[in-house]
């Protein structure tokens, strides 16, 4: 009998429960002129730190009470605190900043050089660690207007000058901020300009419209039309066929220990032609990528055997675009810039950052960094001199360039890297072991 009450009593728990939730209210974003849902809004909590996105219908879901006051943002909006858990939907109000509509002067300019700046927001996250990354950076883009130059640019963007801000914290009650830090780990390098693309039928020749493409099991994009401009959502894991959106990134689909979770992409676009959308229209652009891993090399992170999470929102902001031609753009191209050469312009449209991660900006820039180099150990193992002398004659040189065409050189080098991976590993894998032991 008492196996039966408890029994009984999970049951009516669980119902009471669930239809709690049913009838909790979901808080709807929305543009304030058309009424029309913002699907996928970008959520911050209390403290500042990325927590997640809207739904495609701009249901807000991923907020726990505790998170409130949050703030909901979505580029090409201006931002808003909502103090507390609310039926009313959320109207957001656009914020109107165009680019000046760029035109080809002459058929020599070939070009497209764009000047972006970039927000990026990251975590990595283990079992016992965390780290909380804050970073603004100036960046370009060259892309060729076609494909018959030989010359092909960059997409992916060239950091002209960045400033970062980390945040650590572990169970052991770890909190120290710092400029730098030993683990890549942000997934903004890699996600560069897109290409061109044809604007749906569905959405052309009318001011307003909304256009969702769906996939086999959700919508894969949502084209929303908005007097002129252009917002394209785009869920990258909804097929295959969306990774032609991030082609540079295609290839960690394929690798062992990185599974991604979530990857979502946003795009604005104004000034475009009624059926093509491309670089040249881009306003600016934001994504959220959530994987689990990183990469075989980022385990030294944690525990060997401990997973880990890395979590990367960025905006994009476009500041500057202009075709320019194939001696300008190489000239581009070689140029090399000091580390303070390039000022970082924050563009007007740009939310103010929250007050924690300006709290965590003011104590990385409080850091006295000559006292912190002075206090280093140093490793005099790096200060012997062992230089061996080779003969590099002709025999030398001709054995070297056999070795190149017969592939032994490339054999020797792949093994000796996963010899050395091997015992870097193993290296670690007994000081996780004896860490625990202790």
């Amino acid at each position: 009998m008492d196996k039966l009450r408890i029994l009984i009593m999970l049951i009516v728990w669980a119902f009471v429960v669930f239809n709690g939730r049913m009838q909790m209210h979901c808080m709807v974003v929305a543009d304030s002129i058309t009424r029309c849902p913002l699907p996928n809004a970008s959520v911050f909590n209390k403290t500042g730190t990325f927590i997640g996105t809207g739904k495609s219908n701009g249901n807000i879901t991923c907020a726990a009470p505790s998170d409130y006051p949050i703030t909901i943002r979505y580029m090409g909006y201006n931002e808003i605190t909502v103090p507390y858990e609310s039926m009313d939907t959320i109207f957001l109000k656009e914020n109107i900043s165009e680019l000046p509509e760029v035109i080809v002067e002459a058929k020599q300019k070939m070009f497209l050089h764009i000047l972006a700046y970039v927000r990026e927001y990251s975590t990595l996250l283990s079992y016992t660690d965390t780290i909380t990354m804050f970073r603004e950076k100036m960046v370009d883009f060259m892309l060729p207007n076609d494909d018959k130059s030989r010359f092909k640019g960059w997409r992916n963007p060239r950091v002209l000058n960045s400033r970062s801000y980390y945040h650590f914290t572990n169970a052991f009650g770890l909190d120290s901020v710092s400029d730098r830090c030993n683990q890549h780990f942000t997934w903004s390098d890699w996600i560069g300009i897109f290409p061109k693309a044809h604007v749906p039928d569905k959405i052309m020749g009318v001011e307003n419209g909304v256009d969702t493409v769906f996939g086999k099991y959700s919508p894969t994009e949502i084209w929303l039309k908005n007097a002129g401009r252009l917002t394209l959502d785009i869920d990258v894991l909804a097929d295959t066929t969306r990774r032609k959106w991030v082609p540079n990134i295609s290839s960690f689909f394929k690798k062992d220990g990185t599974d991604f979770e979530r990857f979502r992409i946003k795009l604005n676009y104004n000034n475009f032609l009624e059926t093509e959308i491309g670089p040249v229209n881009l306003s600016g652009y934001s994504f959220n990528i959530e994987s689990r891993g990183r990469g075989r090399g980022m385990f030294m992170f944690g525990h060997y055997d401990q997973p880990f999470f890395v979590t990367t929102y960025t905006e994009v902001y476009i500041l500057d675009r202009e075709f320019i031609s194939l001696k300008e753009a190489k000239q581009w191209d070689k140029r090399k810039f000091l580390a303070d050469e390039i000022e970082i312009f924050e563009p007007m449209e740009a939310p103010e950052l929250h007050h924690s991660i300006l709290a965590i900006i003011d104590r990385v820039n409080r850091i006295d960094s000559d006292q912190v180099r002075l206090s280093l150990e140093p490793d005099y193992r790096l200060m012997s001199r062992n230089v061996s002398k080779r003969n590099f004659g002709i025999g030398y040189r001709a054995l070297s360039m056999l070795k190149q065409l017969t592939g032994i050189s490339y054999y020797k080098s792949h093994k000796n890297f996963n010899r050395r991976w091997n015992e870097f590993r193993d290296n670690w894998k007994n000081r996780d072991s004896k860490r625990d032991k202790d």
